[in-house]
């Protein structure tokens, strides 16, 4: 399958930007900015080749639910070019842009919902919703002391990713067809919630010294966003 061909050189490009960072970080010294920044964009291009690629593949494909998430991996690919710059302006613009990602993402599952006219399992969705706010707000109160004027940013954050997940979660409940389809959208969104959830609490509440956090990180982000990535080859209409 063509769209696969990019992985091999993406598991290169994510190794590579890891061990950057990992080497350079012990100490508390400043990332290798100027590596990380051929690494890290380069990774997420090959991530958006591979769902780009999927056109390529026989047979009808869903063209809104392809371009949405193609978007919203172009939005991350913003954010990640932002966050390589250490001021807390980029960190801000980049943090916008990865929320524009997350609320494309929302619409793209959205639309697999409806478009598809799967319904919903109300209840599945409220123990879901229930869930995922515990989890939120369990993260929040870790980090709120060391937040200051960043905790409504953060919290607004953390309200549309944690509903990012959520709605690939509905799409699953209801999903009838193969299994590979929604396990795809859900543990990509869960692996990209978490790489999340780890970037904040090792900038926030650990000042950057989590034991081996970027490698946490990275990994989780990276193959959250390759399932993503990977599941508009599997929504053939």
């Amino acid at each position: 399958m063509t769209n696969w061909l990019p992985i091999p050189f993406l598991i290169f490009t994510v190794a590579a930007l890891i061990i950057v960072d990992e080497r350079v970080k012990p100490g508390g010294a400043g990332r290798n900015r100027r590596w990380v920044a051929v690494w890290k964009p380069l990774s997420s291009v090959l991530v958006i080749l591979v769902a780009a690629l999927s056109f390529t593949l026989p047979g009808p494909r869903d063209a809104v639910y392809t371009a949405l998430v193609i978007v919203g991996l172009l939005f991350s690919l913003a954010g990640d070019v932002l966050l390589i710059f250490p001021s807390s302006r980029a960190f801000m613009v980049g943090l916008i842009a990865f929320l524009c990602a997350h609320l494309v993402y929302i619409a793209a599952f959205v639309h697999l919902q409806v478009s598809r006219e799967l319904g919903s399992n109300k209840a599945a969705e409220l123990l879901a919703a229930i869930v995922l706010a515990v989890i939120a707000a369990g993260v929040y109160s870790t980090l709120r002391p060391k937040l200051g004027k960043m905790r409504l940013p953060v919290m607004a954050y953390m309200a549309v990713i944690s509903v990012m997940a959520h709605r690939a979660l509905a799409v699953a409940f209801v999903y009838q067809g193969a299994a590979q389809m929604p396990v795809l959208i859900v543990a990509g969104a869960l692996l990209f919630y978490l790489s999340d959830a780890i970037m904040a609490i090792d900038r926030f509440k650990m000042g950057g010294q989590m034991p081996h956090g970027h490698v946490w990180n990275l990994s989780s982000y990276y193959a959250g966003q390759l399932l993503l990535a990977l599941s508009v080859a599997a929504f053939a209409l």
